[in-house]
């Protein structure tokens, strides 16, 4: 009768010649050089049984004979890791026999509706036989349908052509379980593209040959060339037909199998994970012994600093509680905070464990090491419920340090935004906290409470408070609503409701207050920078001319950068200009020293960075506040890397001026804020308070304030994949950053002078390890991309004089850059191939071409500098 899938003859043995090869190379590199190997055997197949009902339901059986492993590429005597040994040594007695006793397979319609085998078969084993059992699955016409297979159930397309059949396989629609994570950005994360044919020849209503071919490719999202790629083929190919045993008789499945043999049991066909136990794996108090030299604090702008913590973490994911806390609990307090920097990164359940139940809260002395624990959770890779729910916990207990206080309540901010980015906005520990949060917003008193629960709200950017956000923008006064504006400012432009653009420019125009400089600033950027209306453009075009001195210069210079820089809104403005041209003049030639700017760092095919960086007086000369940003974006994501804002208030009595308008009654103050990574962290303060700047002058050294050190991992990959063929690759990628960030303001009154600088030192790390694991052999290959880097930003003011000097520069320092390459095969036994190439260079170190006028006002400061010695009190 006719059926709709491969038929076989009664009494007839097919013998076919198996192979299955893996290749593990460069994303772009021909598979000759590759890593990988090749499993082949002998594979006899029969007919044991047909439904007499349904000619379309028939029993096969497979069996796996004369079994080889070798390489897949040729290899010298000498690097050939199999060399003078057996099939049985490679791959050991016992497996060896578990692959050579037989399946059978119920096919009805060509699909496989049962897989029999034994119970009790090792997991490496039954796989590389589901690979086999999967090859078998087909369909004799055309169409698409979900099918169930070793890889799991997976969108299937068949193409028919006479004899030949063609199954297109959708990898990425594959429902099996898999581990792993991803990296919460985008840029920071890895993509990957997986393929999957098979082609049937067919002759006589059976298979004469199979070819399949799976590949998968896997880069960096921020340098596409960085990356691996496993394929994986395998080949049956019909040798001959020969007289073969009888069928079994019987009217129903399962008897037959009891007839064959009672052992069997129907199992998935799906895979089931595996995974080879570690042999040689070192202890964690071994492993951390061998990198302790390296995360000395001074050597933290290193990049062996960062590859270090990248292997702790690794390791640490493998550990128990008690391992970690014995580490903690023995090291020394120049170390301690690496190694939570490394614990808390890790983001195991042990490890979170072991770090909550170290760290003492209630214990001031140890302030340093809580910081540093929960910047680490505010830059989680992946974060849990279960990190959130603890971190409320402690906040809800008692504290000793207030500064830890307001860092912990920022950081519950961050999280909260990064599990509603994954989803998780209904969680039960993010209800919880977000109302925990705009609850206590609601009823604080203090400044210093309000001022903690809104830097939280600006890690969260939570929809619903916005609102809240903007009555504090409008009827609060210097921090609070300076606060409440910026945090406003990272919102997504799309959250930004007509409501928000509409008290903006209210706050820019003064419509019901007076505001400061830098709140107003703020405002305008917010409107530009939403798809600003023709009508809004122009009321603020023409309120430049009746501003403030330095505000003019200010709002003129973002006008300038929004032009030059071609940012969204400059359709816009250049039409408003164009239908102004009658008053510009007088308007747009104003005296001062404020300025805004936006450049490229870098510009390439797979990201792009940009700085932009902004100044902002008070009529004297006294610096208001300086702002640098740092972003990274591809096509479709965006990452604000840093941004630190130096702000002072209130400076004007030290060189004898009167404060600007409406800012008669400002504190003297001045601090730091920093952003990392996309988390807004605690600001620093310099100074509070007349005294406290006069004591600080009196005695200052100069000495920069560090405002961030640390290792932050970035990059935080890691995806199992199954292969068709039966073994499991995983792919993994770290991507970490040793960082020291300092600032700090100088001032010379003899001189008559400021400077302002920020030093950021960094080193960058990122391994990837592309590994297909066969319980005989592993082979992979490992991506090593490190580079050192220090970008210096320094203002140096001089006030003798109106317009007073400002000369910014922006240096980046010749950097070292590397990038390796190994590729191995090893077997168990510790016998090992590998293959190692790589570069190195010097990338040029770079001066920032800041604006024209800005290069002329340094030649100036330079000049007036060499005339007298300098000296610094």
């Amino acid at each position: 009768g006719h059926t709709t899938g491969p038929s076989l003859s009664n009494d007839k043995l097919y013998k076919f010649a198996y192979s299955a090869e893996v290749y593990v190379d460069r994303l772009k590199a021909s598979l000759k050089k590759s890593a990988g190997y090749r499993f082949s055997s002998a594979v006899d197949v029969n007919l044991l049984w047909r439904n007499p009902d349904n000619d379309d339901d028939q029993l096969i059986k497979i069996t796996i004979r004369d079994v080889q492993v070798e390489n897949v590429n040729e290899r010298p005597a000498a690097k050939n890791i199999f060399k003078g040994k057996s099939t049985e040594k490679i791959i050991g007695k016992d497996y060896l026999q578990a692959l050579q006793r037989p399946i059978v397979v119920e096919l009805v319609r060509g699909k496989v509706k049962n897989f029999y085998s034994y119970q009790d078969e090792p997991g490496f084993t039954q796989n590389i036989k589901r690979g086999l059992a999967s090859l078998f699955q087909l369909q004799l016409h055309s169409g698409a349908a979900p099918e169930v297979d070793i890889s799991g159930k997976c969108n299937t397309t068949y193409h028919v052509r006479q004899d030949q059949v063609t199954k297109v396989k959708a990898l990425d629609s594959c429902e099996i379980e898999k581990q792993g994570f991803t990296s919460h950005n985008q840029i920071l994360d890895v993509s990957t593209k997986a393929t999957s044919a098979t082609v049937y020849a067919l002759e006589d209503s059976f298979i004469k040959s199979i070819k399949a071919e799976e590949n998968y490719a896997l880069f960096l999202n921020s340098r596409r060339k960085t990356g691996a790629k496993i394929v994986s083929k395998q080949r049956l190919e019909l040798k001959s037909v020969q007289a073969g045993p009888g069928l079994i008789a019987g009217k129903q499945v399962a008897g037959v199998i009891k007839t064959l043999d009672s052992s069997y049991v129907a199992v998935p066909l799906v895979a089931e994970p595996v995974k080879s136990e570690c042999k040689k794996c070192p202890l964690l108090s071994e492993h951390w012994q061998s990198i302790r030299e390296h995360m000395h604090p001074e050597k933290l702008s290193k990049a062996e600093a960062a590859r270090s913590f990248l292997s702790f973490i690794q390791n640490i994911r493998k550990a128990t509680k008690e391992e970690i806390l014995q580490i903690i609990r023995s090291e020394n307090k120049e170390l301690l905070p690496q190694i939570v920097d490394a614990v808390t990164a890790a983001q195991t359940p042990a490890s979170l464990e072991a770090v909550l139940e170290f760290l003492d809260f209630k214990d001031a002395s140890t302030s340093t090491l809580q910081e540093r624990f929960l910047y680490a959770c505010g830059f989680a890779s992946h974060p849990s419920e279960m990190l959130l729910k603890s971190l409320t916990a402690k906040f809800k207990g008692d504290i000793a340090n207030e500064e830890i206080r307001e860092t912990l309540v920022i950081v519950m901010g961050a999280v909260i935004r990064k599990l509603c980015d994954r989803e998780g906005c209904k969680l039960p520990a993010v209800m919880e906290a977000k109302r925990l949060i705009l609850n206590r917003l609601e009823k604080a008193k203090k400044d210093d409470n309000v001022r903690m629960y809104l830097l939280a709200l600006k890690n969260a950017l939570l929809p619903e408070a916005i609102p809240l956000l903007l009555k504090y923008a409008e009827s609060e006064e210097g921090h609070i609503s300076n606060l409440a504006v910026t945090s406003l400012q990272r919102y997504n432009p799309s959250f930004l409701t007509k409501e928000v653009k509409e008290t903006m420019n209210r706050i820019y125009h003064q419509n019901r207050k007076v505001h400061e400089k830098t709140v107003r600033t703020t405002a305008a950027a917010i409107v530009l920078n939403s798809n600003p209306s023709y009508m809004e453009v122009k009321n603020i075009l023409l309120s430049i001319g009746e501003l403030p001195l330095e505000m003019n210069k200010y709002m003129l210079s973002m006008i300038q950068d929004i032009i030059r820089f071609e940012m969204p809104s400059s359709k816009t403005v250049r039409r408003v200009l164009k239908d102004m041209r009658a008053h510009n003049y007088d308007r747009f030639a104003k005296m001062g020293s404020s300025s805004a700017y936006s450049g490229y760092i870098t510009r390439g095919p797979d990201v792009s960075s940009t700085y932009s960086l902004d100044i902002l007086y008070s009529g004297s000369g006294i610096l208001r506040r300086s702002n640098v940003n740092i972003h990274i974006f591809n096509r479709n994501a965006e990452l604000h890397a840093s941004q630190v804002v130096i702000e002072a208030q209130g400076l004007e009595s030290i060189i004898a001026a009167s404060p600007d308008e409406g800012e008669e009654n400002l504190d003297s103050f001045a601090g730091m804020s920093a952003i990392l990574f996309d988390v807004q962290l605690r600001p620093v303060t310099f100074f509070q308070g007349y005294a406290d700047l006069m004591s600080k002058m009196l005695s200052a050294t100069g000495d920069p304030i560090n405002v961030v050190k640390g290792l932050v991992l970035l990059t935080d990959y890691l995806q199992e994949i199954q292969l068709q063929s039966g073994p499991r690759a995983s792919t993994e990628f770290l991507g970490g950053l040793a960082i020291d960030i300092s600032g700090g303001m100088e001032f010379s009154l003899w001189y008559r002078e400021s400077k302002t600088s920020v030093k950021n030192r960094v080193a960058m790390f990122v391994g990837g390890n592309t590994e297909v694991d066969s319980f005989f052999i592993k082979t992979g290959m490992e991506t090593t991309l490190e580079v050192e880097t220090t970008l210096d930003f320094i203002s140096t003011v001089q006030f003798s004089q109106y317009p007073f000097l400002v000369c910014m520069q922006m240096d980046r320092v010749e950097s070292p850059f590397r990038s390796y390459v190994t590729k191995y095969e090893s077997l168990p036994s510790g016998r090992q191939y590998t293959a190692r190439s790589g570069k190195a260079e010097l990338l040029a170190g770079n001066e920032y071409p800041l604006h024209q006028e800005n290069s002329n006002m340094c030649r100036q400061v330079f000049d007036a500098k060499s005339d007298s010695s300098s000296s610094w009190f």
